[in-house]
């Protein structure tokens, strides 16, 4: 059986945290908080996304603030995502992979009729066998998703036991946990290397030492 990649998207394939950064900082804004840096994101962020505003209010937000919130960051992120461009090297090892005759898919907590057209917008939604976005609330963690994906993949003979995902949060690496997979986190996106590191998991700084990676540990 042939290894697996389900690999990440924001922070991960695609370079997005500037326009993370500013959406954010325009979402706190709204309730008089001040801006982050990208230091004190990374130190501070964590999914689901409630717990993460919990971190900077001091108490979880309400049902009207996380509106007002949630809108507000969306509205911001999704205007500067067009300008946001592949991580170094995506477009490359995404061709590698699929030429060697090894299957990849994409799993992401944006919404999926916003993620297809932007994976489409890059040209490389041809090297996956399977893209998956959020279809449920936006307070949610990767684990129940993953399972989801993996179920939608058994057919063609993807198994847990042989996947690694790929991706830029303790999340990604709790989901993989979840379903008997494996996890390779990269440091390009939204934590910190401690932070990461604190998942027992490998932590790497391109995504193709996560490839390397993700290759030993399917082997």
């Amino acid at each position: 059986m042939s290894p697996h990649l389900v690999w990440d998207w924001n922070g991960t394939l695609l370079h997005d945290i500037d326009a993370v950064i500013a959406a954010t900082n325009a979402s706190f804004a709204e309730f008089g908080f001040a801006p982050l840096t990208l230091e004190e994101y990374r130190e501070l962020y964590v999914v689901p996304v409630p717990k993460f505003y919990e971190r900077i209010m001091g108490r979880l937000p309400t049902d009207a603030e996380w509106t007002v919130m949630d809108d507000t960051f969306h509205r911001h992120y999704w205007a500067a995502a067009v300008d946001a461009g592949l991580t170094d090297g995506a477009r490359q090892l995404l061709g590698d992979w699929q030429r060697q005759g090894l299957s990849q898919s994409l799993l992401s907590l944006a919404p999926h009729d916003r993620l297809v057209p932007l994976v489409r917008t890059h040209g490389i939604e041809g090297h996956f066998v399977r893209v998956d976005g959020r279809t449920g609330p936006s307070h949610t963690s990767k684990a129940g998703h993953l399972v989801r994906h993996l179920e939608a993949l058994a057919p063609t003979g993807v198994r847990a036991s042989r996947t690694v995902l790929i991706g830029d949060a303790v999340d990604d690496a709790l989901a993989a946990a979840h379903v008997g997979a494996r996890a390779v986190l990269y440091t390009g996106g939204s934590h910190s290397r401690a932070s990461l590191e604190s998942a027992g998991v490998p932590v790497v700084d391109t995504l193709a030492d996560a490839v390397r990676a993700a290759r030993e540990l399917a082997e």
